[in-house]
């Protein structure tokens, strides 16, 4: 059944990542009328599988992406304010050693080849030390300390590396929980007065006259739609989308690169990170992971084929976990996995000869030939909200009556605390709420911040909550997530809204999925 077309909305929005929904929410709160279409989940590829750090990107520095490093070290603390409950610092170790090597094709290893030819491809000290000098203060950094040297063989860093590694340097950067901003982004923009679909693919658009008319595909039928301007932030399906569905003749495209990444078992007892370099000039993070793993990546390969396949493959593992034990005094095996999960990085396509030195820079196309087409190419998590205001400074022409940028630093749901306020946001919670055990509190602040009372309600005792299907996941926050955050399948839940699927069994998730169904199947 074919629903007829509504009123034209000002922006509609193919892809509901992070680049979408960030357009979305900054579009619905300067006053635009904002229709947004994701064709899975939102968060459902690259936006989920990423390190799930804001960073600056201190690798960068070798490129020369010097504005990309600004934008992106900026950002970091107006993030960390606006969404306190999802993102936090964290302290990264770089151990040094002598016989580290530069990736061949930098511009940084061009110039030293050049002008020091004696070091070989060597990663001399004083130049890490010059880097993370730029690092931390090139962003106006006022809550992240700074960077210091440790001495290995006393720190409590020191004590799960091979002995040959007897000093590092620790610096800030933050982690965040990539899949719950993007539907958090999402749900601010609804409350701004933006539509979101999921589970809703467009299948063609075409220009006719000053108005896009759009189709889609859902499992409530076929749509159609009429918008003022398309905004193409389709990720890896962006090329696809130009081609396939607009058919828009375009020299721009993207370059599919797969990052892949392993959990294990915690590896480590103390809370900091771990930035390791290779000898290949490559480096991989090990990171500590709710609460009991360790999150190890990423690899940089060209993707060739469907983005959905993206899968860390075996030789991907092996390389992982051969990376990791050059450091490590235990080696790492795959037998040490628990998790794997890979993404298709959607980089703008300028030509670069590896996977690593292509651009990790944003790229906005607007196409003004009728309708206004604005295509999203690359971009990172640590600036999705910038990219969101180029994009509608971008677009301004076409709505002189836009209101100003507003994003920086206004919270998320959830987020209106203090950025050093989960302890004591914590402890509140389960004073009022007494049969929550530490995990268990600990959990729902970081997933929901203050609307965490809201899915517990007026619960005196675990069983107000309805059935616990495993891991402290009640009937409760599933009918939250459910309701509230667009999730319809068990997958939506224990990979994107959670990572509760590294605790639950095959049999827990598959009576979730059931109960799921039968829930969409009532209509509730």
């Amino acid at each position: 059944m074919t629903q007829p077309c509504d009123s034209p909305v000002d922006l509609f929005i193919i892809g509901g990542g992070i680049n979408g929904c960030g357009i979305a929410r900054d579009a619905a709160g300067r006053g635009l009328s904002v229709r947004l279409a994701e064709m899975g989940d939102l968060a459902q590829a690259t936006s989920s599988a990423s390190t799930k750090l804001f960073h600056g990107g201190l690798r960068y520095l070798e490129y020369f992406e010097f504005r990309l490093v600004h934008e992106a070290l900026t950002e970091r603390e107006t993030l960390l304010v606006a969404m306190p409950h999802i993102s936090w610092p964290m302290r990264f170790v770089l151990p040094y050693h002598r016989d580290m090597r530069f990736e061949g094709d930098t511009p940084t290893s061009k110039l030293l080849r050049l002008f020091m030819p004696w070091l070989r491809g060597q990663r001399p000290a004083w130049l890490i030390r010059l880097g993370l000098f730029l690092y931390d203060n090139m962003g106006g950094r006022k809550i992240l300390p700074g960077t210091r040297t440790l001495d290995l063989t006393q720190d409590a860093a020191g004590k799960p590396l091979n002995p040959k590694f007897t000093h590092a340097y620790e610096y800030s950067d933050c982690w965040v929980e990539d899949s719950r901003l993007v539907v958090l982004n999402a749900r601010d923009a609804e409350a701004h007065g933006a539509e979101i679909l999921v589970r809703t693919k467009v299948v063609s658009a075409h220009r006719d006259g000053a108005l896009w008319h759009i189709t889609t595909e859902s499992p409530a039928g076929t749509r159609q739609h009429l918008a003022r301007t398309l905004v193409n932030a389709a990720g890896p399906w962006a090329e696809e989308v130009i081609r396939n569905r607009i058919h828009i003749k375009s020299t721009e495209g993207v370059r599919l690169v797969r990052g892949s990444h392993i959990v294990t078992r915690r590896l480590f007892d103390h809370d900091r990170c771990y930035f390791f370099q290779g000898h290949d000039g490559r480096i991989c993070f090990a990171i500590p992971y709710e609460q009991d793993f360790t999150l190890i990546g990423t690899t940089d390969q060209d993707h060739h084929g469907p983005p959905g396949d993206a899968r860390c493959t075996e030789a991907e593992q092996d390389y992982l976990c051969a990376f990791v034990s050059e450091y490590l005094t235990r080696p790492v095996t795959r037998d040490d996995i628990v998790w794997t999960y890979s993404g298709v990085r959607p980089l703008y396509n300028d030509g670069a000869t590896s996977a690593t030195a292509a651009t990790r820079d944003y790229v906005l196309s607007l196409d003004s030939d009728g309708a206004p087409l604005l295509n999203v190419f690359g971009g990172k998590i640590t600036t999705y909200r910038r990219l969101a205001e180029a994009a509608l400074v971008k677009l301004a022409p076409t709505f002189p009556a836009l209101g100003n940028k507003w994003t920086a630093r206004v919270p998320l749901p959830g987020g209106d605390f203090p950025y050093d306020g989960v302890a004591a946001l914590t402890a509140a919670l389960k004073a009022d709420y007494p049969f929550l055990t530490d995990y268990w509190a600990g959990r729902l602040i970081r997933a929901y911040g203050t609307e965490a009372r809201e899915v517990l309600g007026e619960a005196r005792t675990a069983a107000d909550l309805g059935r616990n299907f495993g891991a402290t996941l009640t009937q409760a926050e599933l009918r939250w997530l459910m309701t509230r955050e667009y999730a319809c399948t068990a997958e939506d839940v224990v990979w994107r809204r959670s990572k509760l699927g590294l605790r639950l069994s095959e049999d827990q998730i598959s009576a979730l999925a059931a109960f799921m169904a039968e829930e969409a199947s009532r209509g509730k």
